[in-house]
């Protein structure tokens, strides 16, 4: 018992060709595998954001989200306002600048480290007491929160 195989210029391209068309739909209609970090428009803080990035209060009551004393001179810590995620740098002793967390490039969280904010995720740098990008692939500064220091407590919102 033989089969033949009929293998012709003619169906060899067809045969080809019905495989590159199967190959192209399947990776156009499959999602990917990989997690990535969601990014989103809105800033991750309470405060809106006008398009030059400068914060503007919304006119919500302030918030304490640390000690004056938790902030070292010349570094900046991590905090939270509202559930989200925010960075507070003391630049120079009593002034406290307040910033968004979430990196401008991808929206990881950014960390505070020695002498800037750091994102783990593709290594942007921001300045601590601008929150202007230092070096990686940030598009722009970090969002801006507005803060107050009243006494020893640092306010936000």
């Amino acid at each position: 018992m033989t089969s033949e195989l009929d293998l012709s210029r003619r169906n060899m391209i067809l045969a080809g060709g019905s495989t590159a068309a199967a190959v192209a739909l399947a990776a156009c209609s499959s999602t990917p595998a990989t997690s990535t970090p969601s990014t989103t428009t809105e800033p991750a803080n309470p405060a809106t954001t006008d398009p030059s990035g400068s914060a503007t209060d919304t006119g919500a009551a302030a918030t304490e989200v640390a000690k004056l004393a938790d902030i070292p001179v010349g570094g900046g810590i991590a905090a939270t306002l509202d559930g989200q995620p925010i960075l507070l740098a003391q630049p120079t002793a009593g002034t406290v600048v307040g910033f968004s967390a979430i990196c401008t490039h991808k929206g990881c969280k950014v960390e505070p480290a020695a002498t800037e904010f750091d994102c783990p995720c593709h290594q942007s740098r921001y300045d601590l007491a601008t929150g202007e990008v230092l070096g990686g692939p940030a598009p722009r500064a970090l969002d801006k929160v507005t803060v107050t220091v009243d006494g020893d407590t640092v306010m936000a919102g």
